[in-house]
């Protein structure tokens, strides 16, 4: 009876010096699944680089457009949201493609960005005037 008492107790401390070793080394050891969350991509190359830093010129055209009342605060938000869309895009896109722009999606992309920068300019009436005034007037583009 005593050897029986003996084991179990000898089995139980056992028990309870693995099992914070295993879970230790479980922790230390532990393997990605398909299903994990993956590393962010860098964003990498001269495409990625240009385009990021051509938004941020236009967002802070936007802002200082805004600050000189030039537009009003709902232009300017949406102005803002569609260069967050356009950087959103790139990100998937440079996200699928190693940190890359395919030539391809970087041209739409900056076709999209553009199209964001004359919008801008045309509300705040900077935009480049179309016509010879021959009827009255120049007109903006856009």
């Amino acid at each position: 009876m005593r050897s029986l008492k003996t084991l179990r107790t000898a089995a139980l401390t056992t028990l309870l010096i693995a099992v914070p070793l295993a879970g230790a080394y479980a922790a230390g050891h532990h393997h990605k699944g398909a299903l994990d969350a993956s590393d962010p991509t860098d964003m990498t190359g001269p495409r990625v680089t240009g385009l990021i830093e051509q938004i941020q010129g236009i967002d802070q055209g936007i802002t200082d457009a805004r600050q000189a009342n030039a537009i009003t605060s709902a232009e300017a938000h949406r102005l803002h949201l569609r260069a967050a869309h356009i950087s959103q895009a790139a990100e998937r896109v440079a996200g699928s493609d190693h940190g890359r722009i395919p030539a391809a999606q970087y041209h739409d992309l900056l076709r999209r960005l553009d199209n964001v920068d004359q919008a801008l300019m045309s509300d705040t009436g900077s935009g480049f005037m179309i016509g010879d005034g021959s009827d009255g007037g120049n007109y903006p583009n856009g």
